[in-house]
């Protein structure tokens, strides 16, 4: 005789693989895979992981300049990075659909689990189990009054310690239930989390982000309209009509410099003062832009996110004639002392175009190594205190012969030629505000004339905002619902015996996990009290 336990299963092991199912079947099997609560565990841990790289790698719609930079100095990387959307993770393909399948599978889980606890709410609690004495909470005493007397007492004991009660004359027991609002937090957690997803989802689909350097003065402006913006990146359902018509200029910029300890030299707060209107002939208003601080126009956003220096450099070219004047943008390479990186283009310098390209120090300083020998320069405070900008030229072809450039911030040097001295070496110039120097072989001169100061502002629309923070705190109290309401029912029955007393059995069952026992059974005696105190006021009003 074979032992049943013994025999193969894989007949019914069969049955339940999907590749054996028809396309119903299969179709079945998938929607309960993706709509499990496992799923939908899994998928939100794909989307924390999948954040990470928009988190450590600069975002075309949030810094392009710090996409720029990435970009020239890792070469072989940025093609992969490009074709893995890593500069814009947050409208790439890949997480678009981690996101819309976390939807549907939090949809799919939560809309069934509500009409469980729907008919849950309207159930009856539960009947007394035959044997109370046997669970772990439980108590007992006698009596000498009639079982329906202590029942109903217990019935509205239990019921001014709010639960549920399910009693009537005749039965042997009265069944109590508490704790139906730990479920309904759990419910509010995981449909707060699908209203959060939504209003990050508008935000995308419906608004826009964009981001300009502007120069600090009354002469340099900005009207929020797409032709302004440096960078700008609009959502898929964006329409342009929904762009408040407002403007602005930066009248001044206050930084406070730290002074001492490591981080001296550094920037410790920043703000920006502007003038704007929040349409074309209103009134001027003032503000002051700080860092999460943003200036709210209608549903319009404007951020102060960073700053830095821009020499005036003035470009003559052979003939005497000015080929480039004006401010550049210098970007900081170090954010502590803002030692600064930048190049200018001079595309219609003759007989060639020139192209300059150095490093600006605020606070110049030679460093010194341990032996006392000087080494490279550097920048000993953010503070322009004594500003000094190092330039190398290059002449012929710097990528300007169409009259554009891939970027401001990059000089093509593929087809240019680095200027040189009559020994070979680099040809650098190193000048501080005021000073001129000629190029030689009649290529003109350049001027340091001083310096100006750049902000880059970012400008958001994010409709779905208030409702993320809605379902934001509406996640918050559901956690602390499911955290802290402990579900629980309880149970008292009283029975005549052969000896004509009565005996009252009461006893509780905690329903959460890792409930405290010393909890269980304080709320057990106070619940057998309150009955024996009763009964006492009873017999005294009574007599």
């Amino acid at each position: 005789m074979t032992d049943p336990l013994s025999r193969p299963s894989d007949d019914r092991q069969a049955t339940s693989l999907p590749s054996d199912l028809n396309a119903r079947e299969l179709a079945r099997w998938a929607w309960r895979q993706l709509t499990s609560m496992r799923t939908a565990l899994v998928l939100l841990l794909l989307l924390a992981l999948a954040s990470i790289p928009g988190s450590v790698i600069p975002q075309e719609d949030i810094d392009s300049l710090a996409v720029s930079q990435w970009r020239d100095n890792h070469p072989r990387l940025a093609p992969i990075w490009d074709r893995l959307d890593l500069f814009s993770v947050y409208g790439s393909v890949w997480f678009s659909a981690i996101y819309i399948l976390l939807m549907i599978s939090l949809v799919g889980c939560i809309v069934p689990r509500l009409f469980v606890y729907a008919r849950a709410l309207r159930a009856k609690p539960p009947r007394a189990p035959r044997h109370l004495s046997r669970l772990p909470e439980s108590t007992s005493y006698t009596t000498d009054e009639e079982p329906d007397v202590v029942l109903a007492r217990a019935a509205s004991v239990i019921r001014r310690r709010r639960f549920r009660v399910e009693w009537t004359s005749g039965s042997d027991a009265v069944a109590a239930e508490r704790g139906h609002l730990r479920e309904a937090g759990n419910l509010l957690f995981h449909l707060a989390v699908i209203v959060v997803l939504v209003g990050v989802a508008i935000g995308s689909l419906f608004g826009y982000k964009g981001g300009v350097i502007m120069y600090n003065g009354k002469d340099y402006g900005f009207s929020n309209n797409l032709t302004q913006y440096d960078d700008f990146a609009p959502g898929s359902l964006f329409d342009p009509a929904v762009m408040e018509p407002f403007s602005f200029s930066i009248t001044d910029f206050d930084v406070e410099w730290l002074t001492e300890g490591r981080r001296a030299g550094m920037a410790r707060k920043f703000v920006a003062h502007l003038d704007y209107q929040t349409d074309p002939g209103a009134e001027t208003k003032q503000y002051d832009l700080k860092v999460n601080h943003p200036l709210s126009i209608g549903g319009t956003d404007v951020f102060l996110i960073g700053h830095g220096y821009a020499p005036v450099i003035t470009v003559r070219d052979g003939d005497g004639n000015i080929a480039q004047s004006g401010p550049t943008v210098f970007l900081p390479t170090n954010a502590q002392t803002f030692e600064s990186f930048g190049v200018v283009k001079a595309a219609d310098a003759q007989p060639t175009q020139l192209g300059l390209e150095g490093t600006f120090y605020p606070t110049f300083a030679m460093g010194r190594d341990a032996d006392g020998n000087l080494t490279m320069p550097s920048s000993a405070f953010g503070n322009a205190i004594d500003p000094l900008v190092s330039l190398q030229v290059y002449t012929g072809d710097v990528g300007l012969d169409d009259g554009t450039s891939a970027s401001v911030y990059v000089l093509d040097k593929s087809k240019a030629k680095q200027l040189l001295k009559a020994d070979g070496q680099p040809f650098r110039m190193d000048l501080r505000p005021g000073d001129t120097v000629t190029l030689p072989d009649g290529l003109g001169s350049v001027t340091f004339e001083g310096l100006q100061r750049w902000n880059k502002i970012q400008i958001s629309r994010t409709p779905g905002k208030f409702l993320a923070l809605g379902g934001m705190v509406a996640a918050l109290l559901g956690l602390l619902g499911s955290l802290f309401v402990r579900p629980r029912r309880l149970w008292v029955r009283a029975r005549r015996q052969d000896d004509g007393s009565t005996l009252v059995e009461v006893a509780r069952l905690d329903r959460s996990s890792g409930g405290d026992p010393e909890t269980g059974r304080d709320e057990l005696a106070d619940i057998v009290a309150a009955l024996k105190t009763d009964q006492r006021e009873d017999r005294e009003a009574t007599t």
